[in-house]
């Protein structure tokens, strides 16, 4: 995938803006601005390390122009594009100390987004041969939930809700307090707009009956094995979305998608990605 759509604008540029403001701290970089002349200039290469799939380049672009509009940076891999270690990122040229005061958080970012859409596209690359869709969880970094989905999308997948009013999730303690499946549908449908879809978690064939009864849009079948979601699967006929979720990784994910569910949803994909090595190499003044 490459050219992944972007975020809003104003939400990248605020999230940057925080992130920056956190690094200078109440005095700025005093290690550049010892060491460096003011007004020196670097140019520099961010390179891939290792193989995987990029998501945060418009990001880190931000990063280094938000800290001074004087910097030029030129994407040479977007979002979404697969990279081969060695490959060259983006470069940026301008003064060297605005270029080093960005320089972790654009690296902070790009490495970070940079894994969940490597992770993601290993995902959706083990379930090729199948129609379901990996999706994301709002397992998410605090105040980086934004990013991280797109991220996600950035590797292919695809977002679950982005909130708690995005849609009704009716999970496990849920149905614990409202006294049962059909109790919490029920309570759900006559609260609901019409255009809020309803989604109820279930564990069992019998939750399953009562979910389906109870015309919900979509069910969680949560930490089923294949064999039991292929029957849920075969159950649901259709009537509803059939989203499998719990312990899918790289080994089992296959598997999974082989019973016949629409989505696959990961937490891991946003909490536990390890990161894309990714760093920035000062250039001479000449190349």
């Amino acid at each position: 995938m490459t050219g992944a759509a972007a975020m809003p604008a104003p939400q990248l540029t605020s999230l940057i803006r925080s992130a920056l403001a956190e690094d200078l701290g109440r005095a700025g970089d005093i290690t550049s601005n010892a060491v460096i002349p003011a007004g020196q200039t670097m140019h520099g290469v961010i390179r891939s390390r290792e193989r995987g799939q990029l998501a945060g380049v418009e990001a880190a672009a931000r990063a280094f122009t938000l800290m001074d509009e004087s910097v030029e940076v030129a994407i040479a891999h977007p979002d979404g594009a697969a990279v081969e270690a060695g490959a060259t990122v983006l470069s940026v040229s301008g003064p060297a100390h605005a270029i080093l005061a960005a320089e972790r958080v654009a690296l902070n970012l790009l490495c970070h987004l940079s894994g969940i859409a490597t992770a993601t596209a290993a995902l959706v690359e083990a379930v090729a041969d199948y129609p379901a869709r990996i999706a994301c969880t709002r397992k998410t970094t605090p105040g980086l939930r934004a990013l991280e989905k797109f991220a996600v999308r950035a590797g292919g997948g695809v977002n679950h809700r982005f909130g708690l009013d995005d849609a009704m999730l009716i999970k496990e303690n849920h149905i614990a307090v409202a006294g049962g499946v059909t109790a919490a549908l029920a309570r759900a449908r006559a609260a609901a707009g019409h255009l809020v879809k309803i989604e109820t978690e279930v564990d069992s064939l019998d939750q399953l009956d009562e979910a389906l009864a109870g015309r919900a849009d979509a069910v969680l079948l949560d930490n089923m094995n294949p064999g039991d979601l292929a029957a849920a699967v075969a159950r649901v006929d259709g009537r509803a979305v059939t989203e499998a979720s719990g312990r899918v990784n790289r080994d089992t994910v296959a598997a999974v998608a082989a019973s016949g569910v629409d989505i696959i949803s990961v937490g891991a994909l946003t909490h536990s990605a390890p990161i894309l090595d990714l760093g920035l190499d000062t250039l001479p003044a000449d190349e």
